[in-house]
């Protein structure tokens, strides 16, 4: 028989949670340990455990997110959208949204069951049994309403496809979101040098210009001691890129870093960039298997354009994945362009949206999440060619 069971902290999993062939580090409970104890103050997260009889054969991870003005709207957004976002927001989201996914990372890590013991369809309706009754439990305890349901990040090329019956059933629209830059790290690359190598005329000269403009950046890998330490210089920095954004659905936790140092040890990696002993920059990676993962990255603003940070940890990024022979560098979405400069390539993702409202129409929805994350026209580079 199948069924569920929804589960409300990391603790209370299943001893067999971790030993599902799953391989996404994003749905192991160190990672999952880590985000409970330092989620944005805005997200709480879920868990659900599918069962064949007694036997766990898939698993969910669900975000409650609390739609806050000031959380989405930073202090950098044009006032005007600030007060129209707010009406939005006011009238459409406001309260709260279940998100089968993680919002922090690009990317389908959400979902994970066994083909040999469920299918596909199974699986996705009794996923959807569990979020009615978790909508229900969130009503009962907290006195709020589930606004939004969605799936997020899958490639085009993701089975969930063909699962269309199973959207049309539950109302479910399908949106597409800006794509995923990935890096396909080359077999034939032994070393960075070997990719650098590869630079056409132009992207070559581009990576020595930007090298020679951090030569004054120390380049360190920050253990834990170090990260408890710096990390008040590190979510400040984090801030100063993640409130340039204008928009966004979350802050993270001030101890964030931290806590997944933690629990991940050497699958997190944080690398800081030094000026005269002085913290002005980092960037963090997780090490997810054959996949590297680039995570949250910040820079003081005011020494990016000189130093040309932003490129070169992207640079870092590349080099490191080629030097421990990952398959993909996962580059996430945003700032396609430039990642398209240092050799990432677009993957289109869609995610499936509903408004649990029907007298909302989908369509005032779809409206706002264009405006929340735009599918925007860019020039990708070919810096190979």
């Amino acid at each position: 028989m199948i069924h569920y069971k929804l589960y409300n902290s990391v603790n209370d999993l299943p001893e067999s949670w971790d030993l599902l062939p799953s391989q996404d580090l994003f749905l192991k409970r160190p990672f999952l340990k880590a985000l409970e104890n330092s989620s944005p103050s805005n997200i709480s997260t879920y868990f659900i455990g599918v069962f064949s009889s007694e036997i766990l054969v898939g698993i969910t991870i669900i975000q409650r997110v609390k739609m806050y003005v000031d959380d989405v709207f930073r202090k950098t957004s044009n006032p005007f959208f600030k007060r129209c976002g707010k009406v939005l927001i006011s009238k459409i989201v406001k309260g709260n949204a279940l998100i089968v996914g993680n919002l922090m990372q690009t990317g389908q890590h959400g979902l994970y069951f066994n083909a040999e013991h469920i299918t596909q369809d199974r699986f996705l309706d009794t996923v959807s049994e569990g979020l009615k009754a978790l909508s229900k439990q969130i009503k009962t305890r907290h006195n709020k309403k589930i606004r939004i349901i969605g799936f997020k990040d899958y490639f085009e090329d993701d089975p969930i496809h063909g699962s269309q019956a199973f959207f049309r059933r539950e109302k479910l629209y399908k949106a597409q979101v800006q794509p995923n830059m990935i890096f396909e790290v080359n077999t034939n690359w032994k070393s960075p040098q070997d990719y650098v190598s590869t630079f056409n005329k132009k992207y070559r000269r581009r990576y020595k210009t930007a090298l020679k403009k951090s030569d004054t950046i120390q380049r360190k890998e920050l253990f834990l001691n170090e990260v408890l330490s710096l990390s008040g210089q590190l979510y400040e920095l984090y801030e100063n890129v993640s409130d340039n954004a204008g928009i966004n659905s979350f802050k993270l936790h001030k101890k964030h870093f931290y806590n997944l140092k933690l629990e991940l040890k050497e699958d997190f990696k944080l690398f800081g960039y030094f000026i005269d002993h002085q913290l002005v920059g980092f960037y963090t990676l997780i090490l997810n298997h054959s996949k590297l993962e680039t995570y949250f990255l910040g820079y003081n603003q005011a020494l990016q354009h000189k130093h040309q940070m932003y490129l070169n940890m992207l640079f870092d990024m590349a080099s490191f994945g080629i030097e421990h022979q990952y398959k993909q560098v996962i580059f996430a979405r945003t700032a396609m362009e430039i990642k398209s400069s240092v050799g990432a390539k677009p993957h289109h993702m869609s995610l499936y949206l509903k408004h649990t409202n029907s007298v909302i129409a989908n369509t005032i929805l779809k409206a706002v999440v264009k405006y929340a994350n735009p599918v925007r026209d860019w020039d990708e580079r070919h810096p190979f060619s």
